[in-house]
C-alpha cells in the first residue's frame, strides 16, 4: 500500500468515511473521524514548533488518543517514537535520550516516571499531557482534539521520510532502535492478506500499540482494507472472550503465552459461540493446536517474524508445530557458523532479506549493530531453526536461549512446552544454570494455576515421561510471574543471575532418578 500516513488516511476518509475504522470499549471512529482527528493533532503539535524530521515520543496506553497522536505526528513529517509505558529510570531515560525526542505525548498515569529523569533529557522541548494535567505541559490530547484545525497541515511528507523509530524488546542489552520510513509501514495489510483475512473480517488487537505486531500488522492492516479495528486496553483471559463477541471481532492476533493462557481457562459450553475464523499466531503450542481450534472454533494460522524483518506463515498445508515457509516477499534459509547453508533437518541460524527493492533493517544511530545485524547482506534473526525434506521451517529456540548440557543442544522452547502440559502450570521459563561439572545444568520457572500447590516432583514426573532424559530439568522454582517484553518475549537474565535461590527445588536432593536409555 502506497503512501504516507497523512495521505492513506485522506484517501481512505474519501473513500470510506462513515464506515468505522476504530472501535474502544464501545466507541466507533470513522474513517473521517480519524482522520480529522489526526489532522487536529498535527496541526496543534505544528502551532508548538514540532518540525519536519524531529522526533516525537508517545507514552499513551492502548487507546484511540493513541492513534490519533501517532497519525498525526506522522502526518506532520515527526517520526514517532513508541515508548513501552512500563519504563522507567535508566531504561526510559536511554530511549527518550538516544531517539533525541524534542516532544513527549505522556498519560499522566506515567508522568511521575518521566518527571523523575527530567533534568537528565535535554532534547526535550515539548510535553504534552492526556488524561490530567501534568507540571509543564505545552497542551494535552484532549484540547488539541477540541480546538484543532482539521484542514490539511501542508507539510510535504514522502514514502521514504522516517515514519517512526520502534525500539527492540531488549530481552539483553540496551534496546536497539529499528527505523520504519512511511511507506514500509503501510505494508501492514500484506500479512493479513496471505493470512487469509478479508475485507470483510473485523479485527482486534489487545496487544500493546507501542510494538510491531500490533501498531503495523493490526493498525495498518485494518487501514489497509478499509476494516474495522477493535482495539482492547490489555490482554486478560477473564474478559477475552466477551470482549470478542461483543466486537463481533473475526480475527485477532495472539503472541507467547496467550493461547495457552486461554486453553487453561475453565472450558465453558459455549466457548466456540464466538465470531472468530482466523486466529494469527506466534509460537502455538503444537500439543493443544488442534484441539484449540475445535474448542474455540477458530482456524490458527502459524506466523513467525521480528521487527527488524523476515515472514513466514504456516497454511493450512502446513505440518502442526512448523512456522511454514517463507512469504513471497522475503527470502530466507537456515546456514551454520559459516553461513553454509544446511540441508533438512539440519539446525542452525534462520537468516533472510527482502526480495525486489526492500530494505534490510537500519538501528537509529547504531551502525556497528546495523552491520551485525546485516552482515553478508542477510538478515540475521538470532534464531535457532531447521527446514525439514518439504521445505516448512521449525522453530528450535533463541540462540541465546539454547541451553548445552553433557553434549547436548536444548531447546528451551521445547522445554517450555512440555511443562506448560502440566495442569498445575500456567506458564514456564526454561533457562540455563552452570552445572559444577561443565556446561549447563537445565532450570524451570513455574507460574502456577490458581489455587495449585507446588508439586515438583509431580513436575518432574511428567517431564520424564515427556522428554528425553538430558531434557529433564534439574532445577524448579515457583514463581509469582514470568518478567516478559511488551511482546511477550519473556526476559530470562534476571532468573539466569539468581541461580539457584533458596526456594530451587533440585532433583538431586530429591529420591527420583532420571532413567537412561
Amino acid at each position: 500500500m502506497p503512501g504516507t500516513v497523512g495521505s492513506v488516511l485522506a484517501e481512505k476518509a474519501q473513500e470510506i468515511g462513515d464506515k468505522p475504522m476504530i472501535e474502544f470499549e464501545g466507541t466507533r471512529y470513522s474513517y473521517s473521524d480519524s482522520h480529522f482527528a489526526a489532522n487536529r493533532i498535527a496541526n496543534c503539535l505544528s502551532d508548538l514548533g514540532v518540525k519536519k524530521g524531529s522526533n516525537t515520543a508517545v507514552m499513551l496506553p492502548n487507546s484511540p488518543e493513541f492513534l490519533f497522536s501517532w497519525f498525526g505526528a506522522a502526518t506532520i513529517g515527526s517520526p514517532v517514537v513508541p515508548v513501552n509505558t512500563a519504563l522507567k529510570g535508566e531504561g526510559l531515560t536511554h530511549i527518550l535520550n538516544h531517539s533525541e525526542s524534542e516532544a513527549l505525548i505522556v498519560h499522566a498515569d506515567y508522568w511521575p516516571n518521566v518527571e523523575a529523569i527530567k533534568d537528565s533529557l535535554p532534547a526535550l522541548k515539548r510535553v504534552i499531557s492526556m488524561g490530567r494535567a501534568v507540571d509543564g505541559q505545552d497542551g494535552s490530547v484532549e484540547d488539541f482534539l477540541k480546538s484543532g484545525s482539521t484542514d490539511d497541515p501542508g507539510v510535504d511528507v514522502s514514502p521514504a521520510d522516517l515514519m517512526m523509530v520502534m525500539y527492540s524488546s531488549g530481552t539483553t542489552g540496551l534496546p536497539k532502535g529499528v527505523v520504519m520510513p512511511q511507506g514500509q509501514v503501510m505494508g501492514g495489510s500484506l500479512l493479513l492478506n496471505f493470512g487469509g483475512v478479508r475485507p470483510d473480517d473485523v479485527l482486534y488487537t489487545c496487544l500493546p500499540l507501542f510494538h510491531a505486531n500490533a501498531a503495523i500488522i493490526s493498525v495498518w492492516g485494518a487501514i489497509g482494507y478499509g476494516t474495522r479495528l477493535v482495539l482492547g486496553r490489555r490482554f486478560s483471559a477473564s474478559r477475552f472472550w466477551d470482549e470478542i463477541r461483543q466486537s463481533g471481532a473475526t480475527e485477532f492476533n495472539a503472541l507467547g503465552a496467550m493461547i495457552p493462557i486461554l486453553w487453561k481457562q475453565e472450558p465453558k459450553p459455549d466457548d466456540a459461540d464466538n465470531p472468530v475464523r482466523i486466529v494469527l499466531s506466534a509460537a502455538c503450542p503444537k500439543d493443544i493446536w488442534r484441539t484449540f481450534e475445535e474448542r474455540f472454533g477458530v482456524q490458527i494460522i502459524e506466523f513467525y517474524g521480528t521487527v527488524e524483518g523476515g515472514l513466514t506463515m504456516a497454511g493450512p498445508d502446513a505440518p502442526v508445530g512448523s512456522i511454514g515457509k517463507p512469504l513471497p516477499i522475503n527470502e530466507m534459509k537456515v546456514v551454520d557458523d559459516d553461513d553454509n547453508e544446511l540441508g533438512p533437518g539440519e539446525v542452525g541460524e534462520l537468516i533472510a532479506k527482502p526480495m525486489g527493492a526492500g530494505s534490510l533493517v537500519n538501528y537509529y544511530k547504531d551502525e556497528k549493530a546495523t552491520e551485525e545485524k546485516t552482515r553478508g547482506g542477510w538478515l540475521r534473526t538470532g534464531d535457532y531453526a531447521y527446514k525439514d525434506e518439504d521445505g516448512f521451517l521449525w522453530f528450535v529456540d533463541r540462540k541465546k536461549d539454547v541451553i548445552r548440557r553433557r553434549g547436548e543442544n536444548i531447546s528451551s522452547y521445547e522445554v517450555e512446552q512440555i511443562v506448560n502440559e502440566h495442569p498445575s502450570v500456567l506458564e514456564s521459563a526454561a533457562y540455563a544454570i552452570k552445572s559444577d561439572v561443565g556446561e549447563d545444568d537445565v532450570a524451570v520457572a513455574v507460574v502456577l494455576q490458581p489455587g495449585a500447590d507446588f508439586d515438583p516432583e509431580g513436575i518432574i514426573r511428567h517431564c520424564i515421561a515427556n522428554m528425553a532424559y538430558f531434557q529433564v530439568p534439574r532445577y524448579l522454582r515457583a514463581v509469582p510471574e514470568i518478567d516478559k517484553t511488551g511482546t511477550h518475549r519473556v526476559r530470562k537474565q534476571a532468573l539466569r543471575a539468581d541461580g539457584v535461590t533458596e526456594d530451587t527445588w533440585d532433583i538431586e536432593e530429591s529420591d527420583i532418578e532420571v532413567p537412561r536409555p
